[in-house]
């Protein structure tokens, strides 16, 4: 599965969930673009219906693309902040690599809302692994919309807001792999795509190669990582 899903964490996020969780017949919700095998895991894992969820016209065309004909995935364009879904409607919400931005606190609060009593939230965070980070990373971040947080504040940020924290896991290991599987595969996807999907895998290639060269030879490394958590919901 692993090369398979273009995202910090690779498969190791969606790995640790479906090991840890046992929810047949269950109500999912994915957030974020590049999601699909991610839903079409958790569909097939847990015989359960699942929701993904972009932001942006393109990456429904891909997420549609990807996901074809199958019954139990249905894919829509919402804000992730602002959704259509009805309160306490999911047993599981999953975000990796989706949440990281100046939005956070309001996406938190709308998977609260939508979010069962008891149920869980798998969420995987870009992290900066230091306080202080030097002009080029933030450039990083801002290019990519990101608002990280300090690696020791994450699980903190999660337990404020009425999750307790099932597990926790440094996925800052998988970053390298990412950035090099990634362009290496969305380059052969190009020769592979059809004109109107081009230009949406093109930026995201220049984007990836220009964060490669910064995270493998620059040093951005020594500052950002990737941490997964499995936290579940507290009771009414």
């Amino acid at each position: 599965m692993n090369e398979k899903i273009f995202l910090p964490g690779a498969g190791k996020q969606i790995e640790f969930t479906l090991k840890k969780l046992s929810l047949d017949n269950s109500r999912i919700l994915v957030i974020g673009s590049f999601s699909e095998q991610i839903a079409i895991s958790l569909a097939e894992e847990f015989n359960s219906s699942v929701n993904i969820i972009v932001e942006d016209t393109q990456s429904l065309l891909n997420s549609n693309l990807v996901v074809g004909s199958n019954g139990k995935i249905i894919t829509s364009i919402m804000n992730f902040d602002l959704t259509d879904f009805d309160k306490h409607m999911f047993d599981l919400v999953y975000a990796q690599a989706s949440i990281s931005n100046d939005r956070r606190n309001k996406i938190v609060k709308e998977i609260n809302r939508i979010l069962k009593p008891g149920g869980y939230l798998s969420v995987g965070e870009v992290i900066k692994l230091k306080n202080e980070v030097p002009p080029f990373v933030n450039d990083i971040f801002s290019g990519s919309l990101l608002e990280p947080l300090f690696a020791d504040d994450i699980s903190k940020y999660y337990t404020s807001r009425k999750f307790s924290v099932i597990e926790e896991e440094d996925l800052s290991s998988t970053l390298a792999q990412y950035y090099m599987n990634s362009a290496d595969k969305l380059d052969d996807a190009l020769m592979l795509l059809k004109e109107n999907e081009k230009s949406y895998y093109k930026k995201l290639l220049n984007k990836v190669s220009h964060e490669t060269n910064a995270y493998l030879k620059l040093g951005a490394d020594k500052f950002i990582g990737f941490k997964y958590l499995l936290l579940q919901k507290g009771e009414v």
